[in-house]
């Protein structure tokens, strides 16, 4: 799974010099350092009752008169609960001052920020050209405050677009902890070319950046805009509304592949759409064969209170023909109530409520439940989830699930009905 690296570290607001990370630095890695040391921020979000800090991140200036470049999971507190929250900075010299929040980007996690003491101008970062295109290979170094230790620079390389992503994200083979969301990655000629965002927990150097046209494009529009001083759910909703209809019609616009088991045919994403996995039964348990699918659209954005804006299917085909119908409706039948969903109110979505009904497609007799979440501070996006289950075979069957998360209510009914009339059955089999 991805992780952003954020971090909740306590920090001591002293000057710390860089922190190498891994193998040793190259001197190239250390000039970068050297170079961008005046320009790197750590970012604090502080309680306002007891001035403790919640959380930590990294950014960097981009312009003379103190505008800061950070991830929007670093600074979303500012913009939903600017009430409870106040954001600092601290460069490598540790003298704090204020920040305010101008705008942020929830599709690619950015954020701009403006320094309260516009005095004195600040040394800025640039932008690398877009004209000047990355090669498969090239250095890269990645700088910001891990685990709120110390200012660092780790040394990677740019391994290209990553594949699936509904966003352009740039792979970076280095590098990035906790602490250093929202830091610069700069080329070998100190120009910056992304932002530090996440990491892969399950492997080893495995580390994303949002591309550098997106930071661009947010200092252009924000910039001068007046400070945000209260909360920003209306904002963020309509970011995450545009969000969710471009999700919504990719998938309705890309066809389903058909995965057959036995006489059931059902709606698997394309590969270009969505990343697949499948599993079986180990082949020695002899008792009966399951498979299971499982499908993710990489579309999921941080909305300040969770993780939304994606869709996921699951399914599971089951084949028992040793089985008599009674055991094997028995052992359908848990399956199915395994299934959960969110059956109780919480501070951030309703209680779901689930519709039933049978139906028939092609000949394929299926059990229907849809059921929806309402979120409560994000107005109009819902959580809704289908679960489908085949009912004409007394020892084969097929059970399908589709979640779709920071949806609108008529996208969560059209994926709905679109994810249901994927699925079918061969007659006579």
């Amino acid at each position: 799974m991805a992780q952003t690296a954020a971090s909740t570290a306590a920090g001591t607001g002293e000057e710390q010099r860089a922190v190498p990370q891994g193998a040793p630095l190259s001197h190239a890695a250390q000039r970068a350092y050297q170079n961008a040391r005046d320009k790197l921020v750590q970012i604090r979000t502080l309680l306002r009752n007891s001035n403790t800090q919640s959380s930590v991140g990294s950014g960097f200036f981009v312009s003379r008169d103190g505008l800061i470049i950070t991830n929007f999971h670093v600074a979303s507190k500012l913009a939903l609960e600017p009430e409870r929250y106040r954001g600092v900075y601290v460069p490598v010299d540790g003298n704090q001052g204020e920040v305010e929040l101008l705008g942020f980007d929830v599709a690619h996690d950015l954020a701009l920020l403006r320094i309260k003491d516009t005095g004195a101008e600040r040394a800025s970062l640039n932008f690398r050209s877009k004209a000047l295109v990355l090669a498969q290979g090239e250095r890269l170094y990645s700088l910001g405050n891990p685990l709120d230790i110390g200012f660092a620079v780790t040394e990677g390389t740019y391994n290209g677009l990553v594949q699936r992503s509904f966003y352009p994200r740039l792979f970076f083979g280095g590098a990035i902890n906790p602490g250093m969301s929202g830091g610069p990655v700069l080329d070998e000629g100190g120009q910056v070319i992304g932002v530090n965002v996440s990491k892969r927990m399950d492997g080893e150097l495995l580390s994303f950046l949002v591309p550098a046209e997106f930071a661009q494009a947010l200092v252009q529009r924000a910039a001068a805009l007046e400070p945000i001083k209260s909360k920003a759910q209306a904002e963020v909703t309509r970011q995450l509304m545009a969000h969710q209809e471009l999700v919504t019609q990719r998938f309705l616009s890309t066809a389903f592949k058909m995965q057959k088991h036995g006489p059931y045919s059902v709606p698997v994403p394309d590969d270009a759409l969505a990343r697949c996995w499948g599993s079986v039964r180990d082949a020695d348990f002899k008792a009966f064969d399951m498979v299971r699918t499982n499908c993710q659209l990489d579309s999921q954005v941080f909305a300040g209170e969770s993780t939304t804006g994606f869709i996921r299917l699951f399914y599971e085909a089951y084949d028992a023909p040793k089985f008599s119908a009674l055991r094997f409706a028995r052992m359908y039948s848990d399956s199915m109530g395994n299934e959960r969903f969110a059956m109780r109110a919480t501070n951030r979505i309703t209680a779901a409520e689930c519709s039933e009904r049978y139906i028939d497609r092609e000949g394929m007799a299926m059990r229907a439940v849809v059921c929806m979440s309402a979120y409560r501070r994000l107005r109009g996006l819902y959580d809704v989830s289908v679960l489908v289950t085949s009912l004409n075979r007394p020892t084969q069957g097929v059970q399908g699930r589709l979640d779709a998360q920071g949806v609108s209510f008529d996208n969560a009914l059209a994926l709905s009905a679109y994810y249901l009339n994927g699925f079918k059955a061969e007659a006579g089999r």
